[in-house]
């Protein structure tokens, strides 16, 4: 793409209503976006274009992350009280 062409914010990586997308949607097309801005090559516009639909995506994936996070805290509640737990290693890698 020529410098100075103007490219519709569909393809600066604006996605039609982030709140549809499952965290890992959200997550490969944040990934997509950070791909792009790191390789320095986007007009100044495009380049915040992209970095205003990465904040977007950077949000939703926090607030998935939080409600899945409370949605744990309710599951390891014993006996009426909470009981917190670290995440062992090994539950990390599924």
């Amino acid at each position: 793409m020529a410098r100075g062409e103007k490219t519709p914010r569909a393809k600066a990586g604006a996605a039609p209503d982030v709140e549809d997308l499952g965290f890992e949607a959200a997550l490969d097309r944040l990934e997509g976006l950070v791909d792009r801005l790191e390789d320095g090559d986007l007009p100044l516009e495009e380049a915040l274009a992209v970095f205003e639909d990465g904040v977007a995506l950077t949000r939703r994936c926090a607030e998935q992350l939080e409600r899945a996070e409370r949605r744990i805290e309710v599951l390891v509640r014993e006996g009426g009280r909470l009981v917190e737990r670290p995440l062992a290693a090994d539950d990390e890698d599924s």
